[in-house]
């Protein structure tokens, strides 16, 4: 079991990953889990979820793209159905069909291609697929989300006579309006609409002469709104009827409500499924963004990752367009500590840094940016002392906050640990507390556990230098400019470049010099002899670099005259083939010319016909015969030839057609735009770009400039301006 503290997720920044991943969810439910991921607590539970991501980060380069698994969130409806007698409204319903056939088409495309999705199917296949879900609400609702009709025999009665009553007022608010009209009663906007019902615009001095109840009237008070009295009494009987429509949708809800019921844990679960699927999705777009890996996972002690970034280094330096250096390293049982040594601003921390949070994002379920060569086991735990730990809260001072987390490592610390601590043995006096690091680096060392510790102390990278399975290593640095290469190298400790770098930043010679007498001769030269191998070093690097560009460069050539060669031998071949056709073709035209010569001399056709059949016969000879067997062999090479040339012929076609296919469905699915006065629209169909003038109902007017268009308001499409 893993175990990893607030601190250690604090010190590798980890939240920062999780945020990152989290705005790359569709769903709110989908988020939240985002920010709760944890490292796993076992291998069992891990390697399903790594084989997921890296199955759907698959998905982004093949044909078989994973179907869109966005939903609403449904934690409402299910808490009422949890409910006895509580009913789900319209909305609610419209939801639950939608995660519902959301879900039953994920489950059904994962069992279809469940060879390219093996760790996705076997999460889906533990899911029921209910279609008894959808079924249910499509017989009560219409495509629109609307109750049908015939919902009930009940509500179809009802709706009938709505109808009807409809048409009577209707027709009974069109006679009064006919004859009030004529009696010239009414004003010259005739009818109006107050709270949803038509009346009559009835001129004041008129309104005793109009019979039926009032309803307002204008701010003036010259118009008396007025509703016909035989509309008034259809009205009131519509309004029992829109009551009663009311009254029956209830009751149909409630009982489909009844009728889902029974299906809340597999609604819960398809919740679950999709919003698991969007979490792993979001995984897998940021695992694209950095390129990443599910790098091999082994039962063997080692971690190797080469070529590794620090993930979130990387991003940020891309938005920059900075470059970020990759580090390579490796622990196992030879050599299972790492003490790296430098002068600060090297890149020692970010090093530290970069493979504490890829273990820890691996064992959460997160890919990591590193070479497909890498490896890496797991492990039980993961310490971490970085940065600048003074605590205000409790009082404690830098070294006794490091103190008290070391004493944490001791009691945790086993071989399968690995602990990473920046400026190991810093706060306190370097003699005493070099001394008191050397004794916790022994102790782990002890314990076998693998680390990875930055310092400058001295007595430190002689201890590594010291102990068999310990390991120097060191950042490099230009030998001229004292500039950071940002590479690691492991097998030599690393000089601080104290007394070079102040001098490299101005400070007098004689300053320095001082300085380098009030300390230990033995220090000085040891940190010189350090300096002096790195520079050293560095100019072999350089050396090595140069030698492996110009051994490159040598092989390039070498294959470009192996090219150059086999064409000119290719060539040569040619050139000697039609040379021996054209000498054959000219010793048959000699013999011919021999042959008519004769007969010009003696007429003779018999030996004319003998000399020709003989060059003939001759030349016949030197043919190959192809025996039956052999024409049978041909014939079949070249059957299958064709055959294998049709299927190719065949797949690019499905190809194609399936690509249109999808071209056609996301044009369709691409959310419409709502047209409004002043846009800049064009005919789906056309070029011709004009701006929306007028809406009246589904017609449009549009102005092109030269001239002005009415068309169908649905052949208009929104145009993005410049």
């Amino acid at each position: 079991m893993i175990s990893v503290t607030s601190k250690t997720l604090q010190d590798l920044e980890f939240h920062t990953i999780l945020h990152t991943i989290s705005e790359r969810c569709n769903t709110d439910l989908g988020k939240q889990k985002a920010l709760e991921i944890t490292p796993f607590k076992d291998a069992e539970s891990l390697l399903p979820v790594l084989n997921q991501t890296s199955e759907y980060l698959a998905s982004f380069t093949n044909n078989n793209a994973i179907p869109n698994h966005g939903f609403e969130a449904i934690a409402k409806e299910l808490q009422l159905l949890n409910i006895e007698d509580s009913y789900l409204d319209v909305a609610s319903f419209h939801k639950i069909s939608g995660l519902t056939a959301t879900a039953i088409t994920l489950l059904q495309f994962l069992d279809k291609f469940k060879e390219y999705y093996p760790a996705l199917h076997t999460k889906s296949s533990q899911l029921n697929i209910v279609k008894a879900i959808i079924k249910h609400i499509e017989e009560i609702f219409d495509k629109y989300g609307e109750v049908k009709d015939n919902a009930s025999p009940d509500l179809l009665n009802i709706r009938r006579n709505i109808q009807l009553l409809r048409g009577k007022i209707n027709q009974s608010f069109g006679l009064a309006l006919s004859q009030y009209n004529s009696a010239g009663y009414l004003d010259d906007i005739k009818e109006t609409v107050v709270d949803n019902r038509r009346v009559l615009a009835v001129l004041a001095m008129y309104r005793k002469k109009v019979k039926g109840p009032i309803l307002g009237s204008s701010k003036t008070g010259s118009i008396i709104y007025i509703e016909p009295e035989a509309t008034f009494r259809y009205a009131s009987e519509f309004n029992q009827l829109e009551y009663e429509e009311r009254e029956e949708i209830i009751r149909i809800l409630k009982q489909l409500t009844n009728t889902i019921r029974p299906y809340r844990e597999d609604l819960a679960d398809y919740q679950e499924f999709l919003s698991d699927i969007d979490v792993v999705a979001a995984k897998a777009k940021y695992a694209h963004k950095i390129n990443a890996i599910l790098p091999q996972i082994t039962n063997e002690k080692r971690l190797y990752f080469r070529d590794a970034f620090h993930p979130i280094l990387y991003l940020n330096n891309k938005v920059k367009n900075e470059v970020t250096h990759p580090q390579t390293i490796e622990l196992t049982n030879e050599g299972r500590i790492i003490v790296i040594s430098g002068p600060n601003a090297g890149g020692k921390t970010i090093s530290l840094k970069t493979i504490g949070l890829l273990q820890l994002m691996l064992q959460s379920g997160i890919l990591i940016p590193v070479h497909e060569r890498s490896e890496t086991f797991l492990f039980d735990r993961i310490l971490t002392d970085i940065g600048d730990n003074q605590s205000i809260e409790n009082h404690l001072s830098t070294y006794s906050y490091r103190l008290k987390n070391m004493n944490y490592f001791l009691k945790k610390c086993n071989d399968k640990t690995l602990f990473l601590i920046d400026e190991f043995g810093t706060g306190s006096d370097p003699e005493l507390g070099g001394a008191l690091a050397e004794t916790f680096l022994e102790e782990f060392y002890a314990r076998e556990a693998f680390g990875i510790i930055t310092t400058h102390y001295t007595n430190l990278k002689i201890l590594a230098n010291e102990l068999p399975h310990a390991i120097n290593a060191n950042m490099m640095f230009d030998e001229k400019t004292l500039e950071p290469l940002y590479k690691l190298h492991l097998g030599q400790a690393g000089s601080s470049f104290t007394f070079e770098v102040a001098q490299k930043n101005g400070i007098p010679y004689g300053l320095i010099n001082r300085a380098k007498k009030k300390i230990e001769k033995s220090k000085v030269r040891f940190d010189q002899t350090i300096a002096t191998l790195q520079k050293e070093r560095s100019k072999l690097e350089k050396t090595s670099q140069t030698l492996k560009v110009e051994e490159t460069k040598a092989r390039e050539e070498g294959k470009k005259m192996e090219t150059i060669n086999a064409k000119i031998q290719e060539k040569l071949e040619r050139y000697q083939e039609l040379y021996d056709a054209n000498q054959r073709l000219i010793y048959m035209g000699q013999k011919l010319d021999d042959i008519a010569e004769k007969y010009f001399n003696n007429k003779d056709k018999k030996t004319l016909i003998g000399e020709f059949l003989k060059i003939v016969e001759i030349e016949n000879s030197k043919r190959k015969k192809l025996s039956v067997k052999e024409k049978k062999v041909k014939e079949v090479i070249q059957k299958k030839v064709e055959e294998e040339v049709k299927m190719k012929v065949e797949e690019i076609r499905i190809v194609k057609k399936e690509k249109k296919i999808k071209a056609k469905v996301e044009e369709e699915n691409k959310p419409k735009v709502v047209l409004k006065i002043g846009d800049r629209v064009r005919m789906k169909d056309g070029k011709a770009i004009g701006t929306l003038e007028a809406i009246e109902k589904k017609k449009a007017t549009v102005n092109y400039g030269m001239f002005v268009s009415k068309v169908s308001l649905e052949d208009l499409e929104y145009v993005q301006p410049a």
